[in-house]
């Protein structure tokens, strides 16, 4: 009997260690481990950092490996000149300018009515290493220079500094887009999107800017203005039919002069037809008065 009692105790004793053991099972199953925080997490913290590493770490001119060193020169001007022949000024710079690889940029002719004299106005491109050969051929084959102004630019430490500009912010770019490429919230791809635009338009600006600086470094400009005082095309001759047709001309110029000088004086005939009246009237009541009186 008693063997039987220590038996059951036992029984009990044991189901309930493993009720006990089942629970603590359950309850430890039932617990959600707390992730460790992704790597795109950390992806605003990093970008933050990251213009401030890249303006700290910044490489200066000196440090960048510009493959091309030499001086950027930019040549421009203007020259001014009497010429007797305007077309053939004209023919000799466009052949000239073909010649050294040049082109016409701009031109503007204005021709006077009254002298028959021309001006033209040409605006060329040359490229830089034919700039003074060109200026040389040109200044040789002019008789009179009223003026001649050339500026010459050294622009290699604004090339240098523009390049650096470009590399830094691609360097920066690139490392916007790793973080684009692990971050993992929206709002951290939202504002990595705005940074990396607002780099782009840093970076195309510049590019814009040194796209134009190399254009005037290598194609040199030059504005060109020549004139003639002295008609060339006006005809001098003495026969029957220029004198006819100088007559004609000269005669109805005159006419019209004659016709405004008329009617600026309106003034002056208003007044003329407005006692021719009055006399007119005057004559009538004389007359009048002589037939009653007789």
């Amino acid at each position: 009997m008693k063997t039987y009692f220590f038996l059951s105790i036992s029984f009990l004793l044991l189901l309930m260690s493993c009720k006990h053991e089942t629970e603590q099972k359950v309850n430890v199953a039932n617990v959600e481990l707390v992730p460790p925080p992704p790597a795109g997490e950390k992806s605003m913290a990093a970008a933050d950092q990251l213009e401030d590493a890249g303006t700290a770490n910044k490489p200066t001119a000196s440090n960048l490996s510009i493959t091309d060193t030499a001086k950027k020169i930019i040549k421009e001007g203007d020259i001014r000149f009497e010429t007797d022949n305007p077309k053939a000024a004209r023919q000799n710079i466009v052949s000239s300018l073909k010649k050294l690889g040049g082109y016409l940029a701009e031109e503007n002719e204005t021709n006077s009515g009254e002298t028959n004299q021309k001006e033209y106005s040409l605006k060329i491109r040359i490229p830089s290493k034919n700039f003074d050969a060109f200026l040389s051929t040109l200044t040789s084959s002019t008789d009179h220079i009223e003026s001649k102004n050339i500026h010459i630019r050294d622009v290699t430490t604004q090339f240098i500094d523009v390049r650096a500009e470009i590399s830094n912010n691609k360097q920066l770019e690139q490392r916007y887009l790793q973080l684009a490429a692990k971050a993992t919230k929206m709002t951290d791809l939202l504002a990595i999107e705005d940074k990396l635009a607002s780099i782009r338009t840093t970076i195309d600006s510049a590019q814009g800017q040194l796209n134009y600086l190399s254009s005037q470094v290598s194609y040199s400009s030059l504005d060109i203005s020549f004139y003639t005082r002295h008609p060339g095309e006006v005809n001098t001759g003495n026969g029957f039919a220029y004198k006819f047709k100088t007559a004609i001309g000269e005669g109805w110029e005159v006419l019209q002069n004659l016709f405004f000088a008329l009617i600026a004086l309106w003034p002056l005939m208003i007044g003329a037809i407005i006692f021719l009246l009055l006399i007119r009237r005057w004559k009538r009541r004389r007359k009048a008065n002589i037939i009653s009186e007789a």
